[in-house]
């Protein structure tokens, strides 16, 4: 591993030029971060997906971070008493909830991203669902509480945001027309997003390198897919547990017409940099089509 002190100027600056189609391809298009769970965990690891978002930014290329705070929440609820309950992997959101779940990602989590990002150069405003109804929901299942199932997305707040300049940081929470207020996971809220605003890509940041051939075997990692692959996959049994609603997530964006979605561990440091600005890439890619692309040209 190279360290700081023997990276030369010549070697700074060819690294600079090896990124500039890379740079290119994504210069004014916009890519949407989902940004949650374990890959939050850490203040050096946040720094780093920090510096590697306001770095694009100032090259110009539009980023949306979607967030969730699944950790934060919990912490939140077990300081006031209330136990977290889970059903197939969403959280159980009674009314008391609900208002945790709202004041600590629109609040706390929401804010604290956009202060790392100002730190860092960078210019945020951070959002909610429910800022100018952003997202809009209704319940998804009446045993999960206010657990929301998203009805309508509306990017006019986003793009209002990136149009001045700003990386817009949305917390997903979500609302109705009576005033409700509901918790959205936050892979479903980044797909649908990224979909209505026409996006580039999303990237998926996880606990996990991707998709792996054996989930215990990190080197096992599929670098591409398309959804005839991930059909063929779920009935496998290789996409499994948790990883199939990520990955249903992935689909859903595609078809919502985002060109790519890359699923990538959030955990390994610059990650996102790895993945939009070199040939290496850092995860799993997954498109509509794999024959209609240069997997080269990401």
């Amino acid at each position: 591993m190279l360290l700081n002190k023997d990276i030369t100027n010549a070697l700074r600056a060819e690294i600079l030029t090896q990124a500039l189609p890379h740079i290119q391809n994504y210069y004014n298009k916009i890519v949407v971060v989902k940004y949650g769970g374990n890959a939050m965990v850490g203040e050096k690891l946040k720094e780093q997906v920090m510096e590697d978002i306001v770095l694009l930014s100032l090259v110009g290329v539009k980023v949306v971070l979607v967030h969730g705070g699944g950790p934060e929440i919990n912490d939140m609820l077990g300081r006031i008493g209330k136990k977290s309950e889970f059903v197939n992997g969403l959280r159980v959101t009674d009314k008391e909830t609900v208002e945790v779940v709202q004041m600590v990602l629109a609040g706390k989590v929401n804010k604290s991203l956009v202060n790392y990002l100002g730190t860092k150069g960078g210019k945020a405003m951070g959002i909610s669902g429910i800022d100018g109804h952003l997202i809009e929901a209704e319940i998804k299942n009446a045993e999960l509480g206010y657990v929301g199932k998203i009805t309508k997305v509306n990017v006019e707040p986003i793009t209002d945001l990136l149009e001045k300049g700003y990386i817009p940081v949305v917390s997903t929470v979500a609302c109705d027309m009576e005033g409700n207020a509901y918790n959205v996971n936050a892979d479903t809220a980044a797909a649908r997003i990224a979909g209505a605003l026409g996006a580039e890509c999303l990237i998926s940041m996880t606990d996990i390198a991707g998709i792996l051939k054996d989930k215990d075997d990190p080197s096992s990692l599929i670098p591409l897919i398309d959804i005839a692959d991930a059909s063929r996959l779920f009935d496998e049994g290789i996409i499994s547990g948790g990883m199939i609603p990520k990955v249903e997530c992935c689909i859903d964006a595609i078809r919502h017409g985002v060109k790519k979605v890359f699923i990538m561990d959030g955990r390994v440091p610059h990650a996102i940099l790895v993945e939009t600005l070199t040939d290496e890439g850092a995860g799993t890619m997954v498109v509509a089509d794999k024959t209609k692309i240069n997997y080269k040209n990401k």
